[in-house]
């Protein structure tokens, strides 16, 4: 029997659940299980070379204190109901929903920028937005070297990002029929998701009245989001410098010209097209982009595991 952390991955049939257990394995951890609603439980995910019986995620189960670690990768409601029972049982929640983002007392972390933080929980440990980690893990060396004074970013969040069944969409689309999408819940102001990056992004970077403007959309693609960030510093910082110290951060990898296809598949943050912004006297405009099933959620969320697994293991 594994002597390692149980782990349950709550949301295994899906499409970042699917990634989870890819980079689980990967990792060498050896005693997972795979939970997801009554409709797929009796099915099997693979893991590691394996095969997983997926069992069904109710209060009981999770709640019955065999599990370390649970990561979830369930919609907004259904971690609302179910985390608790898991916190319950003893688990440590590292939750992708953004049911627990935005709550007082529940850290919000990526790992690269605030850490710390998730050592911070109180059982529950919120995964910020896809778009919201590769776009701390940029701006966190920039902040920390001229101090950031307005930031505005646009999104290209490809249809992976919407769930396993649109990426079907998407595969039984024909070409002349993709067209960009603005899927998310709309006040008359702005998307629901564009408050959750500006939120989420203030909260992750311990600046709460950053100016930060977000316009987001869905493309015609299956993996990788991409954002094109604009940035005002309080004292100048060459593009020169940027590269520099985007070179050297944790998770970012400086390439010509970053895009989907080039993230899709590995951990890194890729930025490039660092410049000067003509328009701003202390102003660098750039791009990036991101595999949102690894970095972008499953990988973000792990890595929060560990923090939380070290922990456990330095209380022990």
């Amino acid at each position: 029997m594994s002597s390692g952390p149980r782990i349950g991955v709550v949301g295994a049939t899906g499409a970042v659940g699917a990634v989870t257990l890819e980079l689980l394995a990967e990792r060498g951890y050896g005693d997972v299980r795979a939970f997801a609603s009554a409709r797929s439980a009796g099915s099997r995910v693979e893991f590691g070379g394996e095969a997983l019986v997926v069992e069904e995620a109710t209060a009981d189960v999770l709640s019955a204190g065999d599990l370390d670690v649970c990561l979830f990768s369930v919609g907004t409601s259904r971690s609302l109901e179910l985390v608790p029972h898991a916190v319950r049982g003893g688990a440590a929640v590292v939750d992708k929903s953004s049911a627990y983002r935005l709550t007082e007392g529940v850290p919000l972390v990526v790992p690269e920028v605030n850490g710390a933080r998730a050592r911070e929980h109180d059982g529950i440990v919120a995964n910020p937005n896809c778009s919201t980690i590769p776009l701390t893990c940029v701006l966190k060396p920039l902040h920390d070297a001229a101090t950031l004074r307005r930031v505005r970013v646009s999104t290209y969040q490809s249809m992976s990002g919407a769930g396993a069944s649109n990426m079907q969409r998407l595969a039984a689309t024909q070409h002349d029929d993709l067209d960009l999408l603005m899927e998310w819940d709309f006040d008359g102001v702005e998307l629901d998701e564009e408050t959750k990056i500006r939120e989420e992004a203030r909260k992750i970077m311990e600046l709460p009245e950053l100016p930060i403007s977000a316009t987001c959309v869905r493309v015609p693609v299956m993996v990788g989001h991409a954002e094109s960030v604009w940035i005002e510093t309080e004292s100048k910082l060459s593009a020169d410098d940027a590269r520099s110290l985007l070179e050297a951060a944790p998770s970012v990898r400086l390439v010509d010209f970053p895009s989907p296809g080039k993230a899709r598949g590995i951990d890194e943050v890729l930025v490039g097209r660092v410049r000067q912004d003509p328009t701003e006297e202390n102003g660098l405009v750039l791009f990036l982009a991101c595999d949102n099933l690894r970095k972008g959620a499953a990988l973000n969320a792990i890595q929060i595991a560990e923090l939380l697994l070290s922990r456990a293991a330095l209380a022990a």
